[in-house]
């Protein structure tokens, strides 16, 4: 990417009101991004469909002013190792991609690991108690046991996010840290360390700026991303109010598994996970067993040595064969991930693997995971 086309698309992501829809409908339209910075108004206006109201979005930038903190940008990225991914670059995270609401850039440090089969995300309050930490490792210690390589998703932040973040380093599972601020700072400092070691195998990641400074609307901001880049969310502890319940609510809207440890009635620091539970948001679970039942995810399973030479037999189109093809190689994938990789559209892939399904080539099971039945 050219540090021009960068630079427009950074700047793009800076109008408030262009989410991916309209950014996507306005680059098809004007066959570029720097076309939206370029191009007089009165041409801007007659966009199909959106011209007059994104004319008048317009008037109230200064399009110029856009584009010198995106150069600013460019600079801090180059200097600092920043890798930026824009919605429609092939590196944007599978799962955060079918998100209405993802952001148009996000910025990383580390290594990406986004689209690893398994994805994770535990919340929690920042105060937890004794009981609630452990609860967080022991998940966090069974997880890297019996699925190696899920990757662990959080915010962090003080108590559970930290907890979290330090159990994946400690049993070498890969972590991503979503942040409510640039990548010119790390909050809570006192996390700076561990942030260190995250990105030897995982990733800071954000949707800010540099120099953007972690406001409190930020947190709630980013609690979106954490829930999208997640198949599921689990919550360990959490009051009745507060970012966790956020994070559950936005990983429902996504159609994602919740799930939430229980706690005794009138317990403060469990109130709200005993909320989830009680209103049909979350699934209670009380250790792995339940989570791998809510989502799926079986353990200890012999891979077949081989696949009968048939078993394409009734196989009729292409897209069935690809789909095919990609299970037997990936063994299981969510809804989401097998569209990234097939580059089917989830309406159409739906339809046939309902198909399969009836042709008994594959099995869908809880979590929206879809494996291919296979025989020795």
């Amino acid at each position: 990417m050219t540090e021009d086309k960068l630079q427009h698309r950074i700047a793009l992501s800076l109008i408030k009101g262009i989410g991916p829809k309209l950014a996507r409908n306005l680059i098809a339209y004007l066959n570029s991004e720097s076309a939206l910075f370029e191009e007089k108004l009165p041409v801007l206006g007659k966009v199909p469909g959106i011209g007059p109201a994104l004319e008048q979005l317009l008037r109230n930038i200064d399009r110029k002013t856009l584009l010198k903190q995106a150069e600013e940008e460019c600079q801090f990225i180059q200097k600092h190792n920043i890798t930026p991914v824009f919605f429609s670059d092939p590196a944007y995270p599978g799962r955060l991609s079918y998100c209405e609401d993802a952001p148009l850039m996000i910025y990383y440090h580390g290594n990406a690991c986004y689209d690893a089969p398994r994805a994770l995300g535990i919340v929690g309050t920042r105060t937890p108690t004794d009981e609630g930490t452990e609860l967080c490792e022991k998940l966090v210690e069974e997880l890297a046991r019996r699925h190696p390589g899920t990757v662990i998703v959080s915010g962090l932040a003080y108590g559970i996010d930290i907890c979290a973040h330090k159990a994946a380093l400690k049993n070498n599972l890969p972590t991503i840290a979503v942040l409510a601020h640039g990548l010119d700072r790390i909050y809570p400092s006192i996390h700076r360390n561990i942030a260190k070691e995250m990105i030897k195998t995982g990733a800071l990641l954000t949707e800010f700026m540099s120099k953007t400074v972690p406001d409190k609307h930020n947190f709630v901001q980013r609690n979106r991303i954490i829930a999208g880049l997640s198949d599921a969310v689990v919550v360990v502890q959490s009051a009745r109010k507060g970012g966790a319940l956020i994070t559950a609510e936005l990983a429902r809207d996504y159609n994602r598994d919740v799930l939430a440890f229980p706690g005794r009635p009138g317990d403060t620091f469990s109130s709200g996970c005993n909320y989830l539970i009680k209103s049909n948001i979350a699934a209670l679970i009380e250790s792995i067993d339940d989570l791998e039942y809510a989502l799926g995810w079986e353990t200890g399973r012999q891979q077949p040595k081989a696949v009968q030479g048939n078993l394409f037999a009734t196989i009729e189109t292409e897209e069935q064969q690809k789909i095919m093809e990609t299970l037997i190689e990936e063994k299981e994938l969510n809804l989401n991930l097998l569209s990234l990789k097939c580059s089917i559209p989830i309406s159409k892939l739906s339809a046939t693997l309902l198909d399969l399904e009836f042709k008994g080539l594959v099995k869908s099971k809880p979590g929206g995971i879809y494996r291919v039945v296979l025989t020795s």
